[in-house]
This record gives structure tokens, C-alpha cells and sequence, in this order.
């Protein structure tokens, strides 16, 4: 049986953003029943296979395969984030100073040090005994004295346009902070879901339009049990309520 005007607009609609209640009230379908109306499409055999074959024209159409979009969340789920952002462990003053002593970056930060100090009543004139040249991106000396070989923590943000093309299909966002920012990124362990499910390694018969209906369904059951239990006073006491759902055919608004 081919589909109606109305029924080949909500297939339409669907493809614009996935979401099945809003393409039936795109679609001109009430908006108040719009859910039920939903459940009802996405159930049926024909509109479903409709939105199957439209979605392979669009692929078609566009140029963009199954096998792309399935490198593209192979590389999301195993980019390394370490290219955009590293906690490390780095070496303190004195990791590596000559006897452990404090060590100066050079000679211009050692003068800068002792002028402040003789502007200081009472402080104590600073010693380049630990020589200079320190570099903070070492790895804390195991023997410090000092820190115990355990340094301080420090965080390093890469520079996302030297990003290899994993991590940059990684990078999401920069969102500034109070702090200063924070490098945003997307959901690697989802990625990796995608990509089971695209293998068949996840047992999800329907796909997308499986996990729909499923959706829809519990938004029905969610609505018919609120239409039940509101304006009843007694629903408020703690009670055992026993609620039978039973399945009900939506007409079309077309028939």
C-alpha cells in the first residue's frame, strides 16, 4: 500500500533530524497527539523502509558512505589526548641543581632574585650555588632530596592545529573557564559503541530506528500513566497502583 501525502512528509521530516515526534508535527499531524501519531509511523513496515531507502539516496547523493562515517568514529575512539592536553609529573628547583641546590633558569632571573631581596629588610641574599639552565619539562630526579622524586604536577595543552588528523577529529571545542580554558572533547568510549554497533558487535537488530521506536514507546507509556494519575487526589497517597496499558491504534489523520 503506498504511503499518503502526509505519511511520505513525515518520512521527510524524520530525516532532518531524527527525532519522529517532531517530523509528525512537521509533518501536520496534531500536535497534542503528536507522539502517539510517531509510535504509530515508525511501527509500520512500509514508512520504515521508505526511511531506509531515503536514507540510502541521501547517501548516495551526498557521497558519504557507511565505510566513512565508520573510519571517521574509528579514529574519534582511538585518538591519543595526550596531543591535545598532558598531566605530567615535572622536576622541582632543585631536582637537578649542583648538590640539589636551587637551580636559576640564568643569570638575568638570579640578579632579578637578589635585587628584590636587598629591597627587603631583612631577607636573605639568594646563591647560585645550583648553577643555572633549569628545565621545567623534565622528569622529577628520583633522588631529591627536596621533592622525594615526585616533582609537582603540571598540565600541558598541545596546540590543536599540530594535532594529528585522529586528534583533531578528537578536539570538539576551546571553552574559556574562570580559570583560564578547558580543551573540550568528544565522547570517546560513544565512538567506540558506533563502531561495535556498525560491526554487529552489539545486539540491535532495528539500529537507529529500533532505538525510536523504543524511545517513543516509553514516552507513550509515560504519558497515558500521567493522563491516568492526574486530578486524582488518592494517586498522592502511598498506595500500590496497578496500571494495565493496553495497545491502541492511532487512525490516520489522513484516513
Amino acid at each position: 500500500m503506498a504511503l499518503t501525502t502526509k505519511q511520505r512528509q513525515f518520512v521527510t521530516e524524520y530525516l532532518v533530524d531524527l527525532n519522529a515526534t517532531q517530523a509528525a508535527i512537521r509533518a501536520g499531524y496534531s500536535t497534542r497527539r503528536a507522539k502517539d501519531y510517531a509510535y504509530q509511523l515508525m511501527q509500520r513496515d512500509d514508512v520504515k523502509d521508505e526511511i531506509e531507502a531515503a536514507m540510502a539516496e541521501r547517501s548516495k547523493r551526498t557521497e558519504i558512505t557507511k565505510d566513512m562515517v565508520l573510519a571517521r568514529y574509528w579514529m574519534i575512539a582511538t585518538a591519543d589526548p595526550n596531543e591535545l592536553a598532558v598531566h605530567r609529573r615535572v622536576c622541582c628547583r632543585h631536582c637537578f641543581g649542583r648538590g640539589h641546590a636551587y637551580q636559576w633558569d640564568d643569570e638575568a632571573e638570579f640578579d632579578e632574585a637578589t635585587a628584590r631581596a636587598m629591597k627587603t629588610k631583612g631577607a636573605s641574599l639568594p646563591t647560585d650555588d645550583g648553577g643555572y639552565g633549569f628545565d621545567k619539562t623534565l622528569r622529577p630526579h628520583p633522588k631529591c632530596p627536596k621533592c622525594k622524586g615526585e616533582g609537582h604536577g603540571d598540565v600541558y595543552w598541545g596546540d590543536t592545529r599540530d594535532a594529528s588528523p585522529a586528534a583533531k577529529a578528537l578536539y570538539a571545542r576551546t571553552k574559556k573557564t574562570k580559570d583560564g580554558f578547558e580543551i573540550v572533547t568528544h565522547d570517546q568510549l560513544a565512538a567506540l559503541g558506533m563502531v561495535a554497533r556498525h560491526l554487529g558487535m552489539l545486539v540491535d537488530k532495528g539500529g537507529d530506528l529500533d532505538e525510536e521506536l523504543k524511545r517513543l514507546e516509553i514516552e507513550k507509556r509515560k504519558a497515558e500513566i500521567k493522563k491516568l494519575t492526574e486530578g486524582d487526589g488518592d494517586a498522592l497517597m502511598p498506595q500500590r497502583v496497578e496500571v494495565v496499558v493496553k495497545d491502541a491504534r492511532v487512525r490516520d489523520a489522513d484516513a
